[in-house]
This record gives structure tokens, sequence and C-alpha cells, in this order.
């Protein structure tokens, strides 16, 4: 009896979600269901994919190497639709888009409805991680990056670039006073990030001219938690632009040293790793983001 592509597909998704309940959500089919789909395609195969255990799967050996070839024949199965999908001269079928939480927020979903209107067909699957993801490992079509980008294996293609600026509440501002020198800063609660480290630099000029490198008092891996902070008066932070665009048209954050603030410019860039034979499917979003995005631009 041949291997079904249900089978790969739910093979493939209970080792990405790591559990045979989570591949039954994400598939909206119950858990059973599932699990018959595992075991039958074990038995097809006569091997064991997965050592179950009562605290999560592993993959075994010979599950490892045919995940490889179920994930390559998922992804001819994805080219093959979408290849036939271009000579009907429309998009279609699953795009799968990652980025993280406050870019996902504030910047894509407000661009769904423009987006489905024109493309009816393609069917979003979006997906949050702060961190960088393996596209290939977690079947990611196109993922938003904000920032330096280093991973050479991927494509990259520029959507924009949005500034970084210090801001605070006018709560926070009233009760613990508005610093007029980058110095005064030590004496306030900072608002930082956890990780990467980097994400602490500043955009204010200490006395040798590097950056300033805050030790925040309250840290936190979400910009979009550290957004809320602020908001609530816990503190003074620095954040992108294309997060905070609203909160400082209705004055719920205002900016601090604008004269003092040099301007830091991160880059957004849409990463893939097709590229020659880049599916429609995945031009028309980055199209759509980069047309939209012009008319609106995040430092307004």
């Amino acid at each position: 009896m041949k291997t079904t592509l249900d089978e790969l597909q739910a093979f493939v998704a209970v080792v990405d979600t790591g559990s045979i309940t989570a591949a039954a959500e994400h598939a909206g089919l119950t858990v059973s269901a599932t699990s018959r789909t595992l075991s039958r395609l074990e038995e097809k195969l006569q091997t064991t994919l997965l050592q179950r255990t009562t605290r999560r799967l592993e993959l075994t050996e010979e599950g490892a190497a045919f995940l490889q070839r179920a994930r390559a024949i998922l992804i001819s199965v994805d080219e093959a639709e979408e290849h036939m999908a271009a000579r009907r001269g429309r998009p279609v079928g699953r795009l799968r888009v990652d980025a993280a939480t406050p870019f996902m927020l504030h910047v894509i979903v407000p661009l769904l409805e423009g987006f489905r209107a024109r493309y009816p067909d393609v069917e979003l699957e979006l997906n949050s991680n702060e961190g960088i993801i393996d596209l290939i490992e977690r079947r990611t079509d196109v993922a938003l990056r904000i920032g330096p980008l280093k991973d050479s294996t991927l494509h990259a293609r520029p959507i924009g670039s949005s500034r970084i600026r210090i801001l605070a509440s006018p709560d926070y501002l009233a009760r613990h006073g508005t610093p007029t020198d980058p110095a005064q800063l030590e004496k306030h609660a900072l608002l930082g990030f956890s990780q990467p480290e980097s994400l602490n630099d500043w955009p204010l000029r200490e006395a040798g001219g590097s950056t300033l490198h805050i030790k925040p008092t309250i840290a936190s891996s979400s910009g979009e938690t550290l957004r809320h902070m602020a908001l609530a008066g816990l503190g003074i932070v620095c954040l992108s632009d294309f997060m905070t665009r609203e909160d400082r048209r209705s004055g719920r954050l205002v900016q601090l040293f604008s004269r003092e603030t040099f301007d830091v410019l991160q880059p957004i860039n849409a990463v893939y790793y097709r590229n020659t034979t880049l599916a429609s499917r995945i031009t028309c979003f980055v199209d759509h983001m980069t047309d939209t995005l012009g008319r609106q631009p995040f430092d307004e």
C-alpha cells in the first residue's frame, strides 16, 4: 500500500509542532485521527519513525532520514500546484509567513484586508517567533526580519526601514521628571531587551563617540512587552517607529532627546530560500507590503 500525502503531512506536522496534540489542532483534526494516521504510516514503512514517551516524541534514525525525503516531497507538491496556478494567471495556495510579534501586529495584520481583497485564493498562515527560525525546518515561505541580516544562505528583498527613538509616556514623565541630558538616564527606570544585547544600544552619543549602551531596569525579549510597559508608565524605552507610530500620533508616547538622537534606521527585509523559481504567492505578498509601506512611512 502506497504512502499518502496526508500521512506525510501528518508526520511532518507532528515533528514540527513537537506533539500529536499540537499537530492535530494545527490540522483541525482529532488527536486520535492524527495518531492513527501516524501509526498507519509506520505500518506501511515497517519501521518506527518516532519514539513515544510520556513527555515527548523523538525521531528515530530512520525517522530523521525519512523526514528529509518527506519534506522534499511536500515542497515538490507545493511547487507543482504553484506552477499550475501560474498557468491560470493568479497566485493560489498556502503562504506561510513568519515575523516577530510587534511587526506582525503593527504592520502585517493591518495590511491583510487589502491583500485578501487582491489575492483571495492565497491561504495565509501567520506565525510569530521572536528569534530567528530555520525556514525549511518550519516550512515557512517568507519571513520578515528587522535589522542586519546574518544568514548568507537566504535571499532577501528590502521592503523598507524604520527609525528607532527614545520614548516615554506623559504619565511617567509627570511622576519622575523629563530628562534633558542623556547623562540623567541613569536616574530613571530604563526598559530594555533581555536579548539580543545589541538592542540595548540607544542612538545617543556618549563622550567617546559611541552609542549609549544601557543596562535595563526591566528587561524583556519582546518589543511588544516593552511597548506596553512604557505605555503603563513603567519607564523609558527605545523602540522602532513601526510599532510606535500610533502611540506617537496620539501622544500616548512622546519622544525624548530629539536633538541629541542620531538617525539609526533598522532595515526590514523579506527573506526566503527560493529565488529563481520564486512562487508567485510570495512575490505578490512582498510586492503588496512594499507598495503599501511606501505610501505609509513609519515616521509620520
